[in-house]
């Protein structure tokens, strides 16, 4: 396998793991796309005027006596039980768990819960809520009515194939899949310095055609497509399981469907099973460099539990190959980032990928860029240099990014490039590498094709 380290990468996200971030426009003409599986929300009676709690933060009954809400007044899903009280005490939704809600015309945000017995939600006292009212109106008296409040909301694959249907769901993603990336995209990739693609994919490629529901086809000769663009082009390719079945983190990007982390111990073989499929799959192309275990598994994540699974998915790589490189991702925001080198050491030709953002963390919100620029000269450098043992595994900087709090807040042109230049500086002495997040988003901090477009960047 020819090579040459380190890699210059970026990464095709959105591409066959949708984020509606990058691109909204995939979830146009969903109804109620608000309120898409996951959607988190507060819910405040107009008869008592409080919002709707889990007693104790679950396990008991849901009860209407909150003044202000927060982390217990938020909801995914309740349930009703025989007796027609409101509890929240399951941790999956089914039958019981699902309501129907119906929204005012004027008023979008004032609604009605309908349980499956076919009677509403409503708030008998505040410490009584249950789906027992056959009644109707929508005026503050009438205690079915609630003031929805959205907290969060989710738009991944699963929010994206499941709110538009099977058929629509194909037909946008097989011409967003022809479109949103190409071979021209290939070939300016090469043509400015790059020399590999990571390229997120989902448990359910696996399947495809026919994966399973709400999933749809169609990822599958994509992912075969850009293997052959990038043999044309001199270019490596790194696929990474960006979504495991049941979700590593509970994120958008990992294909959730309601924002709870599920991957575990039981869906260890099932994980292992998507490995053995790619690998069988691209492992003598000569374009593979690397397949990736699993992207960013949280602190949620037992390390046990992901200690086991790396091992078994290393294994199930090198049935089919002794060289392309098996990276494992760190667990995100994890205090130890060497948790995962005694396991490495043991391994052969194993990559270490870390995460590294100024961004999504309260802590840099009121950074000025020179602040932006300094922590990367100084603590990612830092931290970096100590992964970088003689004998150690490779080490990789999986993703970064231009985007930084300052830099939407009026922070200068050059400020963004000499923020850009840092990052290039410290994760260019990362062993294995770097990958830039994203090849093409919306958002131009995040967009590398545009920012080389517009020389914010010179690799």
């Amino acid at each position: 396998m020819a090579e040459n380290l380190p890699l210059k990468v970026v990464n095709l996200g959105n591409w066959l793991v949708a984020e509606k971030w990058m691109e909204p426009s995939l979830f146009d003409g969903i109804v109620n796309d608000d309120l898409l599986d996951g959607t988190q929300i507060w819910l405040k009676s107009t008869k008592v005027n409080k919002y709707l709690t889990a007693e104790d933060g679950g396990g008991s009954l849901v009860v209407a006596n909150r003044e202000e809400a927060s982390d217990w007044e938020t909801f995914r899903f309740v349930q009703k039980d025989q007796n027609a009280r409101v509890v929240a005490v399951n941790n999956v939704p089914g039958g019981w768990e699902t309501f129907e809600i119906e929204r005012k015309a004027e008023d979008r945000n004032r609604i009605r819960i309908k349980a499956s017995n076919g009677l509403y939600l409503q708030v008998q006292s505040d410490t009584m809520v249950s789906a027992d009212y056959g009644g109707s109106g929508w005026e503050d008296s009438n205690p079915s009515v609630f003031i929805m409040t959205k907290r969060g909301e989710l738009g991944g694959e699963y929010q994206l194939t499941y709110g538009l249907g099977p058929d629509k769901a194909l037909q946008r993603l097989q011409e967003h899949r022809n479109t949103y990336i190409t071979e021209e995209d290939f070939r300016f990739m090469s043509s400015n310095g790059l020399n590999a693609v990571r390229i997120p994919v989902g448990w359910w490629i696996a399947f495809d055609p026919y994966p399973p529901k709400p999933f749809v086809g169609g990822s599958l000769p994509a992912l075969d497509n850009a293997f052959s663009w990038a043999q044309k082009y001199g270019m490596k390719v790194i696929v990474d399981l960006h979504a495991a079945q049941g979700s590593q983190n509970g994120w958008d990007h990992s294909a959730t469907r309601d924002g709870v982390l599920e991957w575990g111990d039981a869906q260890i073989s099932d994980t292992v099973a998507v490995i053995d499929f790619l690998a069988k799959r691209y492992a003598n192309h000569p374009s593979l460099i690397a397949i990736e275990l699993m992207n960013e598994p949280s602190t949620g994540v037992n390390l046990d539990t992901l200690t086991r699974y790396y091992k078994a998915g290393y294994d199930a790589v090198r049935k089919y190959t002794s060289t392309a490189y098996v990276i494992l991702s760190n667990r995100v925001v994890t205090g130890d980032k060497r948790e995962l080198f005694s396991l490495a050491s043991g391994l052969n030709r194993v990559v270490i990928d870390v995460h590294y953002y100024n961004y999504f963390f309260d802590g840099f919100r009121d950074w000025s860029a020179q602040q932006n620029i300094d922590i990367i000269y100084n603590d990612r450098s830092a931290e970096l240099g100590a992964l970088i043992i003689s004998n150690g595994p490779l080490v990789f900087v999986g993703e970064w990014s231009g985007a930084g709090y300052a830099f939407e807040n009026g922070a200068s042109a050059e400020d963004q490039k000499r923020f850009l230049k840092a990052q290039l500086d410290v994760f260019g002495r990362a062993t294995f590498g770097w990958a830039y997040w994203s090849c093409k988003t919306q958002d131009t901090t995040w967009n590398l094709k545009w920012l080389i477009e517009n020389n914010y960047i010179k690799l």
